[in-house]
């Protein structure tokens, strides 16, 4: 009898422990709710938190986090006047010998012209040639320079008016031709550039002391070229067709020659007097004006700068689950592992490209040993996101969202309920005490029967 007591408590004991311990075999995992957290960045770009991957069977989820900088590229706006040199020298053969730098300047500029404006209503160009007249008594007058096509967004109507420029002027006033473009850009507030295409040093100015090439030439162009930069024009300038700047100009009475001349007015392309200066040779001139040029009117890159993204994890993720990444974000650098203080990564990217994406993804799998008061109750898989970034103004903006997926544990029914199981427990605690003693007793008696 004795011993049929003891067989039985010793198999209850086991479908006790068997009832305990087999919870991480039995507890499947679902996934509850997978909404996408969304931050909006600027107008068009943003950030998302979504979840990825289900390997149920595993216990196992994985969530990606994605900045993508969505801006598109800018087209240039505002006004441009353009201000091409249309001196005798223009027409001077280049390196070929059969192309004249007039013909290049002048199809570059066109190309330029027609890039700009192709689907554009909110750009518009003028022109302006200067050089010199060939009436002398009106050398040094705003009479150097002529108006070839006032302000348009008709590339056609520009393309005509800048192919039938006449160069006929002797010399180079190239004050004259800013002093004009200047008066033909209206009061509207928007970007105003004026481009200059010549191939000549500065060597009259208006009203100017009568002698090319003086200090008062030098004095003169320089302050115009100032002047423009004060009232907030962007000033290109392209300098072409130089080659003997060690020279000194006949006129002079020092040694100072082409070279200091023209630094002294254009400064150099490290350090123009104003906006941009490119001293370039003829063979450059395609390129300068329809690469360098074009891209100095774009607006300033649609560059995200300084993002920080910040994933909280509530506690009992902490707790109960491996945290590990799928790889190494493809963009920017991402903390090694959860920081504990806060429960957190942090992911910072310094730049962000238009068109780039950069994502990174990690993987929360269920421990052998989680606790078990987690089984039943919806787990949220994060707390919140914090992400700042310099937005395209270069202000500083903040935002959090605390949207994240769900998941939820449960177990299959059981012979007790699970409110039951901290009963099991103390049976089972009661069982071992039983069977210790119903033991001894029985070797107790049965050594005294013997």
């Amino acid at each position: 009898m004795k011993k049929r007591v003891f067989i039985t408590l010793f198999l209850i004991l086991i479908l006790v422990a068997n009832l305990s311990f087999a919870s991480y075999e039995t507890v499947t995992m679902t996934v509850v709710e997978e909404p996408v957290c969304t931050i909006e960045i600027g107008e068009n770009s943003s950030f998302e938190k979504k979840l990825i991957e289900k390997n149920l069977n595993n216990k196992e989820v994985t969530l990606q986090l994605q900045v993508t900088n969505e801006e598109t590229s800018i087209q240039p706006t505002g006004e441009i006047m353009l201000v091409i040199d249309n001196s005798l020298s223009m027409e001077e053969t280049v390196d070929d010998g059969t192309t004249t730098r007039e013909e290049l300047v002048i199809n570059s500029a066109n190309t330029l012209v027609n890039t700009i404006l192709e689907g554009n209503d909110n750009l518009q160009v003028g022109v302006v040639s200067f050089s010199t007249n060939e009436d002398v008594s009106l050398e040094g007058t705003i009479n150097d320079a002529s108006l070839v096509s006032d302000l348009s967004s008709d590339p056609q109507a520009l393309v005509s008016a800048i192919s039938n420029i006449q160069y006929t002027g002797p010399r180079t006033d190239l004050e004259a031709g800013l002093n004009l473009a200047s008066q033909y850009f209206t009061e509207e507030d928007n970007n105003k550039y004026i481009i200059v295409l010549t191939d000549g040093i500065p060597n009259v100015a208006l009203n100017y002391d009568g002698m090319y090439y003086s200090d008062d030439v030098i004095n003169k162009t320089k302050a115009q070229l100032q002047s423009l930069d004060t009232a907030g024009y962007d000033v290109i300038t392209m300098l072409t067709g130089i080659t003997e700047t060690d020279s000194v100009p006949a006129t002079r009475q020092d040694d100072k020659t082409y070279g200091d001349i023209i630094e002294e007015i254009f400064g150099t392309e490290e350090n123009p007097t104003v906006g941009k200066f490119y001293n370039i040779q003829d063979s450059e001139i395609e390129q300068t004006i329809t690469n360098n040029i074009y891209n100095d009117l774009l607006p300033i890159e649609q560059v995200l700068t300084d993002i920080t993204i910040t994933d909280y994890f509530p506690q009992e993720i902490i707790d109960n689950f491996e945290f590990a990444y799928v790889s190494e974000p493809n963009i920017g650098t991402v903390s090694a592992e959860v920081n504990t203080e806060n429960n957190s990564i942090t992911w910072t990217i310094s730049e962000l490209q238009p068109g780039e994406t950069a994502t990174v993804q990690y993987t929360l799998s269920l421990k052998e040993d989680f606790d078990e008061s987690i089984v039943g109750p919806i787990l949220d898989t994060n707390e919140r996101v914090d992400i700042t970034y310099t937005n395209l103004n270069g202000e500083t903006v903040e935002d959090t969202s605390d949207v994240t997926p769900k998941l939820k544990l449960t177990e299959p029914p059981v012979v007790l309920p699970a409110a039951g199981r901290p009963i099991m427990i103390a049976l089972f605690v009661v069982g071992i005490g039983i069977l210790v003693y119903s033991f001894s007793r029985f070797t107790f008696l049965n050594k005294n029967m013997k």
